[in-house]
């Protein structure tokens, strides 16, 4: 028997809340043990493994501040869930190669989540709208 849509909502909300607070052992376990985490253009790639998306993880919250994200609409089928989302976030570093000075941002975000049994994350794919990361946050400002 699959996953719920409830149960799908329950464990992909817990994961968005533990990365609005930084707290990276928390988005870990929300990760399984095998995890595909694939962050579509990081330089590392796609890493398997739940320990191997740490590094991505204490690159992203060095880079951002006061995050939060609001689900546009969430797509269901056995055991994923196509999730659309704004997020907005302050970045006080370098997200994602982007001279951040502070700035708030807002970009859309997609993520297609598969889930294994346990009802943890088996696979994040996750693509972010570059473009408007760009044009908030342009070269030489």
């Amino acid at each position: 028997m699959g996953l719920t849509h409830s149960e799908m909502d329950r464990m992909l909300d817990d994961h968005f809340r533990h990365e609005a607070t930084g707290d990276i052992d928390a988005v870990l376990s929300t990760l399984s043990a095998d995890a595909t985490h694939d962050i579509v253009g990081w330089p590392t790639g796609p890493t398997k493994g739940r320990e191997n998306a740490r590094p991505f993880y204490q690159a992203l919250f060095n880079d951002l501040e006061e995050s939060s994200a609001i689900c546009i609409k969430r797509l269901y089928g056995d055991n994923f869930v196509v999730d659309e989302s704004v997020v907005q976030f302050k970045a006080v570093g370098r997200p994602f190669g982007f001279e951040g000075r502070g700035r708030m941002v807002q970009t859309r975000l997609l993520h297609i989540i598969e889930f294994a049994s346990d009802g943890r994350i088996l696979r994040e794919n996750a693509w972010i709208d570059i473009a408007a990361l760009i044009q908030q946050l342009p070269p030489g400002e």
